[in-house]
């Protein structure tokens, strides 16, 4: 498998999970008496939808990229890694309905409560790793564009 195909098949991974989370949203909306899904139920169908299409960009840069394609892949793998490190966090905190607000003090996880210094460190780490794993793919393309 190559950068493209993995990129390519991680958007067939989270348009899926997109799609069936709308169902979830949409079954706790009918139940809810106010109407309302969760609210990571919600974010974690938003967010594996924009991720499908995020995956689509990084398959095109991808396959823009001078890099050699080991390189590729692992800048395609780590963003994905984190987007889908993302989109489970979110699915874990809408099954448990713990928070509104996976970032509000004192940080919940069901019934424990997390160090801050955790959640601050896997939210860079995060940043990091998107964005990092994108500017590889960015860099390839310029490297390629301006030979």
């Amino acid at each position: 498998m190559n950068a493209v195909q993995l990129a390519q098949l991680s958007c067939g991974g989270f348009f899926l999970t997109g799609l069936v989370t709308g169902v979830w949203k949409y079954r706790a909306m009918i139940t809810d008496a106010n109407g309302q899904a969760p609210t990571y139920v919600d974010i974690c169908h938003r967010a594996a939808l924009t991720y499908a299409f995020a995956c689509l960009v990084l398959a095109e840069f991808a396959r823009l990229s001078a890099w050699p394609p080991t390189v590729n892949i692992i800048a395609v793998a780590v963003t994905v890694l984190f987007f889908a490190g993302a989109v489970a966090s979110y699915a874990v905190h809408g099954v448990l309905r713990d928070t509104d607000n996976q970032l509000r003090r004192p940080h919940q996880l069901g019934g424990r409560h997390l160090h801050g210094g955790l959640v601050s460190a896997s939210v860079y780490t995060l940043a990091v790793g998107e964005i990092g794993g994108f500017l590889v793919l960015l860099t390839g393309f310029l490297h390629g564009m301006l030979r």
